[in-house]
This record gives C-alpha cells, structure tokens and sequence, in this order.
C-alpha cells in the first residue's frame, strides 16, 4: 500500500512523499533520496520500493526542495538544505515508530545520505549508489574554468543529465558544495555501508567511491560494476545494482 503525505523541514519547507507498506506490519522502513534532477519516484526508487516491499519491509521516499512535488524554486537548492530534509525524513519514520531504519541514496542523494549518516546514530545500515563525495570537484571537472564563471555571472547552468536548454541554479549551490565534501564527516558513519558503482560512470569520478570506501571505519563493502555507466542503462548493470542495494538493505532491515 502506498501513501501520499507531507511534511515539513527545520525552515518550514513543504515536502513531498510517498510511505509504502508491506501486507503485514513491519518496523524496518529503508528512507529514499534520489539524485540531482530526479524525484522520488525515480526508477530506482520505485524498483527497491517494489522488492523490499515484497520482503516485508516499508520504503519512504520523497522529493527534495524544488523537486517533484516539494516547494521551492529549484534554483535555490543546496547540499545543507537537502541534508536538512534528509534528517526530517529520519525523524519523521522514527516518530511513526519505525525501530529499524536503513537510508539509501543515488549520486547527489548519495551525498545527502553520507552527509545525514554522519549525523545519526541510529540507522541499520546505509546504501550508495554512484554517490558525489565532493560535488564541487565534479562540477569543476564537468564544467571547467569558463563554465563555471558563466555559472557566476548567469545563475545557470548547463543540464548535466543530457537537455539543451540550462538550468537557473544559484551559484550559491557550487560554494556551498566547497564547505559539504564528505570524505571527513563519512570518517563518523557506524551503520554498515555498501557502495555501488560503474566503472564507466561519466559523471562521479571512480576514485570518490574509492577514497570514501578507504575512509568508512565500519563494517563496509564497494561494488564496482565493470562497464556500467552513471545510468545503469544496461539492463544486466540495473539489475545488478539494484539486487546488491535490496540484499543489503534486507541484511540489516529484517527482523
């Protein structure tokens, strides 16, 4: 069963999201963040809802500020604003009294999820998809120099996912990025932790998984899937990635 709610961040924003159920009650839930100009009801999302459902276990998803259905111009996103919705959406399936709770993210929800993680001490287990550690550097490396300072003076930005037509996105979001780089507060991450990746990806650099990997202190395990690129998109790579997410969140989400 799925249900439609809101709820609020720490600055009043409205969010958008989706609680789905197993038949039979449950008290493990797996927490949803998607990626940069995504939804929460992204392929992904929408795959692990439908097996970890099947296995017994609740997912909550939702979508980040200006995304979907959640308020806000989109242009005014950061990394420290999606952080604050991520830890709303931990305490909100906490209140609902969810004892076991997993979260997972994709690319720049990866992000969010690593930054969130670092903050709590009670999630059963964390799972990454191809996540930004240090967005800045991918930006940087994406952009370069002229880009960049067009980004500055314009407030927009090319669509990194593949349009033609740019992106109003503050420049804000790229200074902000400089003070959320992950590799030191992942350092405090105690849930056990899988990462999941191509080595084809075109957008997060390999040796970001890679060095995040190397400083996650906890019981920890990286997927590096040959030939796979940022999307999964063929179709033996998706299922592959999606099956080593939903075992791991099962692992440490069933009773």
């Amino acid at each position: 069963m799925e249900e439609a709610i809101s709820f609020h961040d720490s600055s009043g924003h409205r969010i958008a999201a989706v609680f789905a159920t197993p038949p039979n009650a449950t008290s493990s839930v797996a927490v949803l963040c998607h990626g940069f100009l995504s939804g929460k009801n992204s392929t992904t999302n929408k795959t692990l809802t439908r097996t970890l459902t099947e296995r017994g276990i609740a997912t909550f998803r939702f979508d980040f500020f200006g995304q979907g259905e959640s308020q806000g111009p989109f242009e005014n996103i950061t990394t420290t604003l999606a952080v604050d919705q991520a830890l709303a959406a931990l305490d909100l399936v906490r209140q609902k009294g969810y004892q076991r709770i997993g979260l997972m993210g994709s690319s720049f929800g990866g992000l969010v999820s690593i930054l969130t993680a670092a903050q709590r001490t009670d999630l059963a287990c964390l799972a990454l998809k191809c996540p930004v550690v240090d967005f800045a550097e991918e930006l940087r490396l994406g952009f370069g120099d002229e880009e960049l300072a067009r980004w500055k003076t314009s407030g927009t930005i090319p669509n990194i996912m593949g349009g033609t037509e740019r992106i109003a996105l503050r420049y804000a979001f790229y200074e902000d990025s400089l003070r959320q780089i992950a590799y030191e507060p992942a350092r405090s991450i105690t849930a056990p932790t899988v990462i999941v990746q191509g080595d084809k990806d075109e957008h997060v650099p390999l040796h970001q998984s890679q060095r995040l990997y190397e400083v996650l202190q906890g019981k920890k395990h990286l997927e590096m899937l040959p030939g796979a690129d940022h999307q999964f998109t063929k179709g033996e790579d998706y299922t592959r990635m999606t099956s080593v997410i939903a075992d791991w969140l099962t692992t440490y989400l069933s009773s």
